[in-house]
């Protein structure tokens, strides 16, 4: 009565389940790799925004590539903000989800080179060409305090670096693309401007990153295995219940399917 796993459906059938029970493993296992990388970023966050903050100088330098070790790392810097090459980076949202643009400003250090200081975010301009309203930076030697972040590229962040743009204005925080423009050396990565706080709000210093959410990645890898244990479970009794089907219709001398398809295949 189990002839029938020989015909070309049962076959197909069978084939499928093979195909899909170990494609349904891997995705399991990217779902699980997420969730792990997912936990080791929340604890690189919690680590490095609580350590005591160090000098840029100590953790970067001009053509410097900022590692992953570093990322958010608590930083200082002192220097005079260099207003006349300040930048906005399109594109940019603010903690409720406005569109606007970040306000990225050269800060020249005291003790020699340059870094760039995200100061924050304001709302865009009424149209694409125009520059937004940004508010002064501080004048004089000023210490700004700040997470420490690598440079943005079209690869690591998926922006697209548009040509054309209006002037001072930019796509990516990039730092060699910042050394070209000022013509002087500029340190690797940038500074995301946690204090001194603005007045008046704006420009909207940027939050935290959130180092507590480790998604649904752990949930959709279980999801994908107990996939896995469905498929020969379905198959079973999609076995038993065509074997049933067959017997009952040879009790009541009904021909099988199989048989019933074979004159119509002879008089074609």
């Amino acid at each position: 009565m189990y002839r029938f796993l020989l015909t070309r459906q049962w076959v197909l059938l069978t084939l499928l389940a093979l195909v899909l029970m170990p494609t349904m493993v891997e995705l399991g296992f990217w779902q699980f790799h997420r969730h792990q990388h997912r936990v080791a970023q929340n604890e690189l966050i919690s680590q490095n925004l609580k350590a005591d903050p160090l000098p840029v100088t100590d953790l970067t330098s001009p053509g410097h590539t900022v590692p992953r070790a570093d990322y958010w790392r608590a930083v200082t810097a002192t220097g005079t903000f260099d207003s006349e090459h300040e930048l906005v980076v399109r594109r940019r949202t603010s903690e409720d989800d406005k569109i606007g643009v970040h306000v990225l400003t050269p800060l020249d250090l005291r003790d020699g080179g340059t870094v760039l200081v995200n100061r924050g975010w304001v709302p865009a301009a009424p149209n694409q060409t125009a520059y937004p309203d940004v508010p002064p930076a501080p004048r004089g030697e000023v210490t700004v305090t700040g997470r420490l972040k690598a440079d943005e590229t079209t690869g690591s962040s998926g922006i697209k670096d548009l040509a054309g743009l209006p002037d001072r204005q930019v796509m990516l925080i990039n730092s060699e693309q910042q050394t070209h423009l000022l013509s002087r050396e500029v340190l690797g990565g940038y500074i995301e401007q946690t204090a001194p706080q603005t007045a008046g709000g704006l420009p909207e210093q940027i939050p935290d990153p959130d180092d507590s959410s480790i998604g649904a990645h752990m949930a959709y890898a279980v999801q994908w295995w107990l996939f896995v244990a469905a498929v020969p479970v379905g198959w079973i009794i999609l076995v038993r219940r065509e074997k049933r089907d067959r017997e009952e219709a040879a009790a009541k001398g009904e021909p099988a399917a199989e048989e019933t398809e074979q004159p119509a295949a002879a008089s074609a």
